[in-house]
């Protein structure tokens, strides 16, 4: 997401947008704040969940001037099925992003949209980059909606069940998410089981701290580096990451006509996250998303310490 140029929208227009409260959410308020003023920040709350998908159709989706770094990912998923590639959808809920130093607080806002992760973008055949080419937005926020398609995504304004949460429980417990395109066809449905915290499935925290990570880009005229925190109390103790399983529908950019996938594995989990943004992506050589010790950490801060 733009924030930058969402801030940079509100103060053309002559001055600050304070949160309207018009979305009444059940997420944590944002502790980077008052730490990092002078940054974007906020909550991101949100299902994290791998597609695999044959190298093949991968190959074919993603454009053809940008390198799959198999290794990268085989050494998180040294596992994963031969001539495979992890797709990773993002559903999640944008909470109480601020600008502080300039008296801005947004809107809250939804999104949703495939991203393709540990891609050669440098030509370097090292640093991981996401290409994230279309999202669906809450309709309500135009200038999330505009801030994403100043990367090149295609953004198409979107209503959403919940309104105002990542997911909402059904009456046989799962989880339910489902954004669905204001102008078009496209959708995203997603039920998930939520399973225990001890539950091992296939695919371990540190991917997707590491995915989430990358530098994200669509077109490639400039990217976005989101900074999400895992070592947080908003991931730890009764908040920490909650291992699912369960059903994606979804008809959306770049895969054609409708989809399902079933017995799909992720995890729920709200992370706040610093946000820089429009950087040069050549300027990003070398980045190699997070492992254990990175950009997914403050240095010093423990996750027991109370952020």
């Amino acid at each position: 997401m733009a924030l930058l140029g969402l801030f940079s929208l509100i103060l053309s227009q002559g001055g600050f947008a304070a949160a309207q409260d018009v979305c009444a959410s059940h997420d944590l308020p944002n502790p980077l704040a008052q730490l990092y003023p002078n940054n974007a920040t906020g909550v991101l709350n949100a299902t994290l969940a791998i597609i695999p998908i044959s190298l093949e159709a991968a190959r074919r989706l993603i454009p053809p001037q940008y390198g799959i770094l198999e290794g990268a990912y085989r050494a998180l998923l040294p596992d994963f099925p031969e001539g495979m590639y992890p797709v990773m959808l993002q559903a999640a809920h944008d909470h109480d992003v601020q600008f502080p130093a300039y008296g801005i607080t947004l809107d809250d806002f939804s999104r949703v949209g495939f991203e393709f992760p540990f891609l050669d973008l440098t030509g370097d055949g090292y640093s991981s980059f996401r290409w994230a080419p279309a999202q669906l937005i809450s309709a309500a926020h135009d200038m999330a909606l505009e801030g994403s398609r100043e990367y090149g995504t295609i953004a198409s304004p979107a209503e959403y069940d919940p309104p105002c949460d990542a997911y909402r429980r059904l009456p046989n417990g799962k989880t339910y998410f489902k954004g669905s395109s204001s102008t078009s066809l496209e959708f995203f449905e997603l039920e998930m089981d939520r399973l225990s915290k001890h539950t091992l499935i296939p695919y371990p925290l540190e991917l997707f701290k590491n995915i989430t990570n990358q530098p994200i880009f669509a077109n490639a005229t400039s990217c976005d580096n989101m900074i999400r925190l895992f070592n947080t109390t908003m991931s730890a103790g009764k908040y920490a990451p909650v291992p699912v399983q369960g059903r994606i529908k979804a008809r959306s950019f770049p895969f054609q006509g409708e989809k399902e996938w079933t017995d799909v594995y992720g995890v729920q989990v709200a992370t706040p996250f610093i946000e820089n943004n429009y950087l040069d992506c050549q300027s990003m050589r070398g980045y190699s998303g997070t492992g254990g010790v990175g950009d997914a950490q403050i240095d010093g801060l423990r996750p027991d310490d109370d952020l």
